[in-house]
C-alpha cells in the first residue's frame, strides 16, 4: 500500500465515509451481540435465573469492581468516539453516540438483574453514568482528554487460594483479581498551562486507588470452594497512591502507525516510581506496575 494511502487510513475522513461508517456500525454491533451471548452462555447460564431484580453491592471489593465499571464505561466511549470520527461523523453524534459503551454495560447489568446469583445494580450504572461523563464532559469542555483513567496490574497470590473466584492465570486473572489490579486518574500536566511552556508535553499527575487481601465480596471466607481452609491473617485494606505517567498518545511520531500503537495502548500506567499510602503507613515503590 503506497505511503500516502497508508496516511489516509489512518486519519479522519474529512466527511462521512459509508464504507468505514458501515464497517464501524457493523463491528460495534457484532461485538455487542457476541459478547452478550458469550456472557449469557458461559457466566449467567449455569446459574438459576430469576425475574429482574435490583441488590446493593455498594459494599463489595472494596469499590474495585465500581472503579473498574467506570473504567470500562470511559474507555468504550473514547473507542465509540473515535470509530465514529474516523468516519466523518460529526463531532456532536459522535459523542452521542460514543455514549456506546454506556449502553452495552447497561445490557451486561440486565443480565445480573435476571441472575438470582446477582442483581441489577443501581452502583454499577453510577459509575457507568461516571465513566462516560468523564469522557465526555472533558470533549464538551476542552475538546481533548486531560485527564484519563489508566490501568496497572500485578500478579498477586491470591489467585492460588481462590481461582474459581479470582481466576486461574493469564487475562482471566487480570479481570478477576481485584487485589492485584490499580485504577489511576492521570493528569497531563502541560494541557493545564500555555502552549508555548516548554513543560513535557508527555508527562501527567497521576493517583492511584487499589485494594488487598481480599478473597471475597465482602469478606474473606473459612473455606474455598473445595472446602480446603482459607487463611485467616489477611488484612482487607484500601490503597491509595501518587506516581507521575507518561502520556503516551501525546507522543508524536513521523510513523502513523506508531503513533495509533501508542494512543492505542495509552490506558496503561507507565511503570515509573510510586508513594503508597494505606492503613499500615506510608511505602516508597521504586517501581510500580
Amino acid at each position: 500500500m503506497p505511503c500516502f494511502a497508508q496516511k489516509k487510513w489512518f486519519h479522519n475522513a474529512d466527511s462521512i465515509s459509508k464504507p468505514r461508517l458501515i464497517g464501524v456500525v457493523s463491528g460495534a454491533s457484532s461485538i455487542t451481540i457476541v459478547t452478550l451471548v458469550t456472557l449469557n452462555e458461559y457466566w449467567y447460564k449455569g446459574y438459576p435465573r430469576t425475574s429482574l431484580h435490583s441488590f446493593d453491592d455498594t459494599k463489595e471489593w472494596e469499590g474495585m469492581d465500581k472503579v473498574g465499571h467506570g473504567f470500562t464505561s470511559y474507555y468504550c466511549g473514547v473507542l465509540g468516539y473515535n470509530s465514529l470520527k474516523w468516519a466523518g461523523v460529526s463531532e456532536k453524534k459522535s459523542l452521542l453516540y460514543g455514549a456506546w459503551g454506556f449502553m452495552y454495560l447497561t445490557g451486561v447489568e440486565l443480565l445480573d438483574g435476571y441472575s438470582a446469583q446477582w442483581g441489577f445494580s443501581w452502583a454499577d450504572i453510577a459509575a457507568n453514568t461516571v465513566g462516560s461523563g468523564l469522557f465526555i464532559g472533558q470533549q464538551l469542555l476542552w475538546k481533548e482528554q486531560r485527564i484519563m483513567p489508566k490501568f496497572s496490574y500485578l500478579s498477586t497470590l491470591h489467585t492460588n487460594l481462590r481461582p474459581e473466584l479470582l481466576g486461574n492465570g493469564g487475562i482471566q486473572e487480570v479481570l478477576k483479581n481485584y487485589n492485584g489490579q490499580t485504577y489511576w486518574l492521570s493528569t497531563n500536566i502541560h494541557s493545564f498551562l500555555n502552549e508555548e511552556s516548554k513543560f513535557p508535553k508527555w508527562l501527567s499527575f497521576s493517583l492511584g486507588y487499589g485494594a488487598s487481601g481480599m478473597l471475597g465480596g465482602h469478606e474473606n471466607p473459612a473455606f474455598n470452594s473445595k472446602g480446603l481452609a482459607l487463611p485467616q491473617t489477611l488484612t482487607r485494606q484500601k490503597q491509595y497512591y501518587v506516581s507521575l505517567d507518561i502520556d503516551l498518545h501525546r507522543i508524536k511520531t513521523k510513523s502513523a502507525v506508531l503513533n495509533g500503537v501508542l494512543k492505542a495502548v495509552s490506558w496503561f500506567k507507565f511503570p515509573l516510581p510510586a508513594v503508597e499510602f494505606n492503613q499500615r503507613g506510608v511505602f516508597f515503590h521504586p517501581i510500580y506496575f
